[in-house]
């Protein structure tokens, strides 16, 4: 049998080609990734996770954000702060991420091609005209946003995520289709440089998966920085004007704003590899079906990454990769801990890690809480953050945590300490007797733990007082 030009051809250079072509390098296989754009990265570099995080950044520096507790509500570091302040910074950290990645390939020999690849066989991909065999494949091509065919983007006044980055300037008002994680990002971003946001969102409550007084935190933020929610309702026509965009709900109700931000979801972007003529095949929403060790119902083609759809992170889809290629290779590894930390980069930020209340009360789990308010440490005082929280769930007789929740400056910073924890068994009595760094948010778990110790002992009082009687 002819010998294939390469022992591994991954599709994207996202988080999870990366990853799944370099772990292959490192095993001495001849690793080659596909990369459709100009620039490696995927979306996650190039439109999605790296410019928005840094966008947000720059949104919270520029506008001073951060500081008006000290120095008040007019405080800013510079005015009349445009698009291209914003987007300088972006562009930027993009040339660099790109640059570290092209790096990280070059010294682990993984070719680059560039070119849009379509399978021609199980074993074969055409890119570009240039047929390029391998023993084994990684699909990993990411996700686009959803464009209903019912809305006319016009990647001017109607845009979806991807058009962010290609605004010419600040919108004086907003509205925000959807209020998944992307757009209540984009909403808070917006917010923050005082565009008019409204949110329009079918369901009846924000981001239903966080904890309940997590998401009622954030909300009452979004509206102190001037959001308009309106939830249960759903859009039926988006029209585009010279002078702007009028969004129709159902109810009646037409919102005018300068640009709508229609954030649906997103879509595998599978629909033109061909998939079917290396025997596979994807669901309505261009994912892959994968098994525990991220591989096809053909035994040699294996796909990681958002295509695979939940829980779609850049963090879960990196080791999802280099989990492929370990497998692919024979190579023993364990799999990803079932402890993945989810991190919401709105302003404020959230992440948390493990059970909600709304989840252990469903379960019939019983559990304690116990809150640190930011206000209280005096790393908050000097961060000027009057509104984070970190809330621990315990379990009362084993006091092990079930999950922590953090709202706040550093939320996902600091969320990995509990997940540690969590991930190692330890109770709250090791947090209760850790000596951590003063003054940082850290210390937020000490005063967490000990309110649910009191909490417990309380009870426990109380309990043994009836026994008593």
């Amino acid at each position: 049998m002819a010998r294939h030009d390469f022992d591994l051809i991954v599709l994207g250079s996202g988080p999870a080609g990366q990853k799944a072509a370099i772990q292959a390098a490192k095993l001495g296989r001849r690793a080659a990734v596909v990369e459709r754009r100009r620039a490696v990265g995927g979306v996650c570099v190039n439109t999605g996770t790296i410019p928005s995080k840094t966008l947000r950044e720059a949104v919270i520096h520029l506008t001073g954000l951060a500081h008006r507790s000290h120095y008040g509500q007019s405080y800013r570091v510079k005015d009349g702060i445009t698009i291209q302040d914003l987007f300088w910074r972006t562009q930027r950290v993009i040339k660099k991420e790109i640059d570290v990645i092209n790096d990280q390939l070059t010294r682990n020999h993984v070719t680059v091609l560039c070119g849009d690849a379509r399978f021609v066989d199980p074993h074969t991909v055409d890119v570009d005209g240039r047929d390029v065999s391998a023993d084994k494949f990684v699909v990993a091509t990411g996700t686009r946003p959803v464009r209903p065919a019912s809305v006319e983007f016009d990647d001017l006044r109607i845009i979806d995520s991807d058009g962010i980055l290609q605004l010419e300037s600040l919108p004086e008002s907003m509205v925000v289709v959807g209020a998944g994680v992307i757009g209540i990002e984009y909403a808070a971003m917006f917010a923050a440089l005082g565009t008019k946001v409204t949110v329009v969102e079918r369901s009846e409550r924000l981001l239903p998966f966080c904890d309940a007084q997590v998401v009622e935190a954030l909300q009452y933020h979004l509206r102190e920085t001037g959001v308009s929610f309106r939830f249960g309702e759903t859009v039926t026509a988006v029209e585009a004007y010279e002078a702007g965009s009028v969004t129709v709900l159902d109810s009646g109700k037409r919102v005018l704003s300068d640009t709508v931000l229609y954030s649906a979801g997103r879509q595998g972007a599978t629909d033109g590899l061909d998939l079917e003529k290396a025997g596979l095949h994807a669901d309505d929403r261009g994912r892959i079906t994968v098994d525990e060790h991220f591989r096809t119902k053909v035994k040699h083609i294996y796909a990681a990454g958002d295509v695979i759809g939940f829980p779609s992170l850049a963090a879960t889809s990196m080791e999802q990769g280099r989990l492929a290629a370990c497998h692919a290779f024979g190579q023993a590894s364990e799999a990803t801990h079932e402890l993945l930390p989810i991190g919401i980069y709105t302003i404020p930020e959230i992440s948390f890690v493990g059970k909600t209340e709304e989840e252990l009360t469903l379960a019939s789990i019983p559990y304690e809480v116990g809150i640190s308010r930011y206000r209280e440490l005096a790393r908050g005082q000097i961060l000027g953050d009057q509104n984070g929280l970190l809330k621990l769930l315990v379990d009362p007789t084993t006091r092990r945590l079930l999950g922590v929740h953090v709202f706040g400056t550093g939320a996902t910073e600091i969320v990995h300490i509990g997940q540690t924890v969590m991930g190692l068994g330890g109770t709250i009595e090791y947090l209760v007797n850790t000596v951590f760094n003063y003054p940082t948010l850290s210390e937020a778990y000490k005063v967490a733990a000990l309110d649910a110790l009191n909490k417990m002992r309380a009870m426990s009082r109380v309990m043994a007082t009836r026994k008593a009687a």
